[in-house]
């Protein structure tokens, strides 16, 4: 029984630590977009994991993927952080953050279907509640932002865009999924950044201004840090862990609470407002992501030898 509950432990544990590092993420990159461009930053950030993840990946031995195996790998990578950073950058550009933001809600959706199809995980009344409510409360959250007003501006370019982002997220998620099955998740985790950055290089070098280290100042080496190791490095691999482990409609839910991380830590950090509505809206989430998780707790799978190996 204890060998369970420290299974539970590891894998909350894990997507809380995803989730928190990817909302505290979107205050780092505002520090570090002030010396550096978009594309910059971009590079990097992935072009530095990509280097850890080549030391930690010819220490500990290059995984042994098939063929087949490195093209989901690379289609894996396409999707996140591939077309992801590419559809929400230029959805950003032709429609609203607010909207932006209750579209990238709607991914526990997308996956909560995919999962249906592709793995016939059941869609249960308490997923569907959960999920719904955690909508209803990033939704809160969007109108707290904004004074109570509902600022659904922008346009349909930017929402199909936006629609896309979603998309790739989910096929991501699901891909990871099925590949963690064969394979160590510090493997995938791996290979998918790696892949992710070659991607993104001919892009950024075209967009890139040049820069010198010397010129920047320790905060914006700091967020670099922030943004490589722990919101690259560790958050993928703690996401990807979680979703080898547990259904992904109960490791998807977690998503919705980016925004809620957001709001706390730039109200805490840069000193934005934060009204009662969002504290509502982040109460709703972390409610819905407690009733998505109750029970059924004998869905988690036992942890196979190469993720105990990989960690």
């Amino acid at each position: 029984m204890n060998m369970k509950n420290n299974r539970y432990f590891l894998i909350y544990a894990a997507l809380l630590m995803a989730v928190s590092i990817w909302g505290l993420s979107f205050v780092v990159t505002k520090i570090a977009l002030k010396e550096f461009s978009v594309y910059g930053l971009i590079l990097a950030r992935f072009g530095s994991a990509s280097v850890i993840f080549l030391i930690i990946l010819t220490l500990k031995g290059f995984p042994k993927f098939t063929k087949t195996e490195h093209g989901s790998l690379i289609l894996i990578a396409i999707f996140q952080p591939g077309l992801y950073f590419f559809f929400e950058t230029m959805g950003l550009q032709n429609t609203t953050a607010s909207k932006a933001g209750l579209i990238v809600a709607m991914i526990p959706i997308v996956v909560l279907l995919l999962s249906a199809i592709f793995f016939r995980e059941k869609i249960t009344s308490r997923s569907v509640t959960g999920i719904g409510l955690s909508l209803v409360g990033v939704g809160l959250l969007i109108i707290g932002e904004a004074n109570g007003s509902w600022p659904m501006g922008g346009n349909i370019i930017g929402d199909l865009y936006m629609c896309g982002a979603v998309l790739s997220a989910a096929i991501y998620m699901i891909m990871v999924k099925k590949l963690s099955q064969k394979h160590s998740v510090l493997h995938i985790t791996g290979m998918q950044i790696i892949y992710g950055t070659l991607i993104f290089i001919p892009f950024c070098l075209i967009k890139i201004e040049t820069w010198q280290l010397s010129q920047l100042s320790f905060g914006a080496i700091a967020a670099v840090f922030f943004l490589a190791v722990l919101a690259t490095i560790v958050a993928f691999f703690c996401y990807n862990f979680a979703l080898s482990q547990i259904d992904s409609s109960k490791a998807v839910v977690f998503i919705n609470m980016i925004p809620v991380i957001t709001a706390a830590s730039a109200w805490i950090i840069i000193g934005e407002s934060l009204t009662i509505m969002q504290m509502g809206g982040g109460a709703l989430v972390l409610l819905a992501v407690w009733l998505v998780n109750q029970k059924k707790r004998q869905a988690v799978n036992e942890l196979p030898p190469t993720i105990i190996k990989a960690s």
